[in-house]
């Protein structure tokens, strides 16, 4: 099975990427190479919406642990969205995130952002 990955670039600094599929050792690469290109300085807040991801493998995780090191590293943000329960079972296991970066759907991440105090991020 394939990944697709699909960008929905935002007003206020975010940008959406849907992934349908599997993060694997196959696929990461391509994962990769989509983040690489999304520009920190124009997008602070990088969310993964993970719905449709079936799988995640070792080099999946590594890959998410490449991707959220980039945006912190340009002071940005990198949240995970809607985790199928076999793909947040894994990142559970490993505590591979921080928790206040994946959150069960949209709603609890848009009252999350709504609470911190960084309005570029937040979106006002």
């Amino acid at each position: 099975m394939s990944l697709d990955i699909e960008i929905s670039r935002e007003e206020k600094g975010r940008c959406k990427i849907g992934l349908k599929g599997r993060l694997d050792t196959h696929t990461s690469p391509q994962l990769e190479t989509a983040l690489a290109g999304l520009a920190t300085e124009e997008f602070p807040l990088q969310i993964l919406d993970m719905e449709k991801l079936d799988y995640i493998s070792s080099a999946g995780l590594r890959c998410l642990f490449r991707a959220r090191k980039m945006v912190v590293a340009g002071n940005g943000r990198l949240l995970l969205v809607n985790l199928l329960p076999q793909v947040k079972k894994v990142l559970d296991i490993i505590k591979a995130l921080p928790a206040e970066d994946v959150f069960d759907n949209h709603a609890d991440m848009e009252e999350y952002l709504r609470t911190i105090d960084k309005p570029s991020i937040a979106g006002h």
